[in-house]
């Protein structure tokens, strides 16, 4: 079995990454798909979530955003570090940067993201504020493809929870957090079980 390496890309605690790590680990999805967490890269060296990926044995890499003069230049950088490690997937996991079309399209069919709402509802920012406003009785997260489109592609995995009377952004986002740490990993497994991933 060809191994099969995910690379997920983090700028802040890295809550999902390691939900991701813990569920390749404790899933085995080594023996089963040939897959593993192969490496951890950061836009931010202060990332908390570096120090839960080491803390689980995986390579960390940072790529500083504030050391290129544009976007372009700093996503070459990633694409670099990137494909050191020959990656089936490429898995954003709190990522806070706005992707080229040049490096959505290098990784076309191969990346991955998860967004805070039920999409295709309340893409882009402040979802959990909108969803309130907005009178919503459920919100929700969603696992998506990446596309130059912003939170556009294809569908993989959505859950859903309620809205409850008085829910502020901050309680909303803690319980919707929750089953991103659930349907974030299965739908990863799920892609890797498929033919189209497997050489």
């Amino acid at each position: 079995m060809t191994e099969k390496n995910i690379v997920i890309l983090i700028s802040g605690s890295g809550s999902n990454m390691a939900a991701i790590a813990d569920a390749a680990r404790g899933g085995q999805w080594e023996r089963r798909h040939g897959a593993r967490v192969a490496a951890v890269i950061s836009n931010r060296p202060a990332a908390g979530g570096l120090s839960l990926a080491r803390e689980r044995g995986i390579a960390t890499q940072v790529v500083d955003h504030t050391a290129f003069d544009g976007r372009e230049a700093f996503d070459a950088a990633l694409m670099a570090e990137i494909d050191r490690h020959r990656p089936t997937l490429v898995v954003l996991a709190g990522f806070m940067r706005i992707l080229t079309p040049g490096f959505v399209r290098h990784y076309e069919g191969r990346l991955v993201n998860i967004h805070p709402s039920l999409l295709p509802a309340f893409p882009g920012l402040q979802t959990h504020q909108r969803a309130i406003e907005a009178g919503c009785r459920f919100a929700g997260c969603t696992v998506h493809r990446v596309t130059a489109e912003l939170d556009h592609g294809e569908y993989l995995e959505q859950a859903v929870v309620p809205v409850l009377p008085g829910d502020t952004p901050a309680s909303l986002a803690e319980r919707v957090l929750s089953q991103e740490h659930l349907v974030y990993p299965r739908a990863i497994e799920r892609l890797l079980a498929r033919p189209a991933l497997n050489p």
